[in-house]
């Protein structure tokens, strides 16, 4: 498959001055030298992404994600290493960047459009449908100096996906607006997909990277975690928080059990204050068959080892379509993470009455976090489950649903009755 983005040992240096001399004496003194340190934002980042697919960047702040992006658009060019793409490219990096206060809606249309590179032409062919898809009708021709916060990235966006490249770059941008709208970036977004687009976005949200991204890009300090699948992926940036977390940064290296090659290891992945260990799918006639059908219910066992008591404990379950889609995903109840927990292996079970899901096999996550939501420790498909809808209903989840047939000519009694009034 043909490569639109090539990105070749790419590394980004940034000079962090801790001095400024402002007058002429001090310039001449100093022999005109600043002190400053080196920062490598990126050190040595390769991929290739592949014609039509999307690749998620997911990072901490500071990890580089949106450096990438900015060398990747030719925004700022590497240090070392180079970025080759192919084809046409927009970025949409900053929402709304080059729009004038002074101006209305409709003038920064034409003034942002050109940015982006499209014609007087084509923006007057698309100009209706960017302000349809901003809901800004009626206030289109307005100074956006009066326009909210959310008017303005909602019309940034709008102009933004009006071009149609080759290679698009998004960077946090897919959580503007209301939940409608977001949901319409969505869409949009998919709709790119579906024209076999190459997509690279940057999000801090692993749900959304699950949903979207064929491969996921981790980066942590400029280098490279993994580039893998978004389940993967996903599991080592919250290992990555979870190390971060409990050891402060100049300790972390300290008081640790040597590793095979004598280095230190840090104590947060030695042992996490609390230690997923398994999970196990239980339901009713287990031991005859290897599914459970739509409408029975399930308990998802979870066996857990504490290092030292602690309070504030909760725990997340989130059940997977093998498509990756989150199908259902949610806490356990706050009133349990008040619930002391001595040192030990303890169990925590999730119990479903019923489950609605239709035919397919669904992958179990499980997540502890600690009272400040910091996440402990992930089992990511820790266990799986069947199921097998012995009716004819297609789809995800199955719904309850009685019809009733009236034949021509036969009133019903709430017709009946509405006819009397």
């Amino acid at each position: 498959m043909a490569v639109a983005v090539d990105i070749q040992g790419v590394s980004k240096r940034f000079r962090i001055y801790h001095q400024k001399y402002t007058s002429l004496k001090e310039r001449v003194v100093h022999g005109g030298h600043v002190p400053y340190d080196d920062f490598w934002a990126l050190d040595g980042v390769s991929a290739e992404i592949a014609a039509g697919q999307t690749l998620g960047i997911l990072g901490r702040n500071g990890s580089g994600k949106s450096t990438l992006l900015k060398c990747i658009a030719g925004i700022i060019q590497p240090t070392t290493g180079q970025v080759v793409v192919r084809g046409q490219l927009a970025a949409m990096l900053e929402l709304g960047a080059g729009f004038q206060p002074e101006l209305s809606g409709r003038d920064n249309i034409y003034l942002n459009g050109s940015l982006l590179g499209l014609s007087t032409r084509e923006i007057d062919r698309k100009v209706d449908e960017i302000v349809e898809f901003a809901e800004l009708e009626q206030f289109i021709d307005t100074q956006v100096k009066y326009y909210s916060s959310g008017m303005y990235v909602r019309l940034g966006f709008s102009v933004a996906v009006s071009v149609e490249p080759d290679v698009l770059l998004v960077d946090e941008v897919l959580a503007v607006g209301d939940e409608r709208f977001q949901q319409k970036c969505i869409d949009r977004v998919e709709q790119f997909q579906r024209d076999g687009r190459t997509i690279i976005v940057v999000s801090h949200s692993p749900d959304l990277m699950r949903d979207i991204c064929d491969q996921v890009l981790v980066l942590d300090q400029g280098k490279v975690v993994t580039l893998s699948s978004p389940g993967e992926a996903i599991r080592a940036f919250r290992q990555r928080l979870a190390e971060s977390g409990f050891v402060p940064e100049p300790d972390r290296l300290e008081g640790g059990e040597p590793d095979a090659e004598g280095a230190p290891v840090p104590l947060a992945r030695q042992r996490p204050q609390v230690r997923l260990l398994s999970a196990v799918a239980d339901y009713a006639g287990k031991e005859e068959r290897s599914y459970i059908e739509t409408g029975e219910p399930l308990r998802i066992d979870v066996t857990f080892d504490v290092a030292t008591p602690m309070t504030g404990v909760q725990f997340k379950i989130a059940i997977i379509s093998e498509r990756g889609q989150i199908v259902y995903a949610a806490m356990s109840p706050k009133a349990l993470s008040g619930m002391p927990l001595d040192a030990g292996v303890g169990t925590a079970s999730f119990q479903f009455d019923t489950v609605p899901l239709l035919d397919g096999r669904f992958g179990v996550n499980i997540e502890a976090r600690d009272a400040s939501g910091i996440t402990l420790d992930l089992l990511d498909s820790g266990c799986y489950f069947e199921v097998m809808d012995p009716g004819r209903a297609m789809g995800i989840v199955g719904m309850p649903m009685r019809v009733e047939l009236v034949p021509p000519g036969v009133a019903t009694e709430a017709q009946a009755a509405g006819a009397g009034r």
